[in-house]
């Protein structure tokens, strides 16, 4: 039996996706600011201080505490409840922020707790909880490339996150390690041991243009990794902004530049 709300969904679109969600009367999904798209007319609309879940507890006090802890997440205080308040099923849809995919992730049948990067979280069924991780190794939280501090989502319920360009879920067996590039984490299970390792050789090191650690990742769990993280995307976006057009190599690339007012 589930604790939180049942709700079903459907994915729609390839490279720039949304998710629709079907509610049931009086059933609720949760979402961070931002993520809507569009809703029946029976559906109602609430901001709430953090998720709404009673992980926290029922208190003035506790919500606060627990809306606060979004901040360190780089999020906001305020989340938004969507509620059918009609007698029949309603859906309300939202939208991924940048080029990517959507992750359905049920958090039952991942026993429960599942950690991201900060901000992969989209929506999640009512009582899905959605906190803070710290990193318990100084120097992968130095050095993870997501700092000490990440999202863990927690309950029984279907939750969804979102991240850059196709994404690939890896089941690691007992022992098994994978070394990946920090940027490139979405989330993981709970038993996954996550450590950094540094990149061997000083000329991979410094000519390697891959960084100097590595995330280690063991297990048993699963893992899911995306080929394109915002980070990386927003980097060669800003180089190509900051640069002078190279025209693709065409000889007419200055005369091109001049008629845009770039000058040579």
């Amino acid at each position: 039996m589930r604790t939180n709300h049942e709700i079903d969904y459907k994915l729609f679109g390839e490279e720039m996706q949304c998710v629709e969600i079907e509610l049931d009367p009086r059933e609720t999904v949760i979402a961070e600011s931002g993520s809507f798209m569009f809703m029946n007319s029976d559906i109602g609309m609430e901001t709430i201080f953090g998720d709404g879940s009673r992980s926290g507890g029922t208190g003035f006090m506790d919500k606060i505490l627990g809306a606060g802890k979004r901040l360190l997440t780089g999020e906001s205080l305020f989340m938004t409840a969507f509620t059918n308040l009609g007698n029949d099923k309603s859906r309300v849809s939202f939208a991924a922020p940048y080029a990517g995919k959507i992750i359905p992730l049920d958090l039952q049948e991942l026993q429960g707790k599942v950690i991201c990067q900060k901000d992969a979280f989209l929506c999640a069924a009512k009582g899905v909880s959605v906190g803070i991780q710290f990193q318990r190794k100084l120097g992968t939280g130095l050095f993870g490339g997501e700092g000490f501090i990440m999202q863990k989502l927690e309950g029984d319920g279907m939750a969804f996150v979102h991240a850059g360009g196709h994404i690939m879920e890896k089941t690691l067996l007992p022992g098994e390690v994978l070394k990946v590039d920090t940027g490139c984490i979405v989330a993981y299970t709970q038993d996954i041991d996550f450590d950094i390792e540094f990149v061997k050789g000083i000329k991979n090191a410094i000519f390697g243009g891959e960084g100097l650690f590595f995330a280690r990742l063991q297990g048993p769990g699963k893992v899911w990794l995306q080929t394109l993280p915002v980070s990386r995307l927003a980097s060669r976006i800003l180089s190509y902004g900051a640069g002078r057009r190279k025209e693709e190599g065409s000889i007419l690339g200055g005369i091109g530049n001049l008629f845009d007012g770039d000058g040579f």
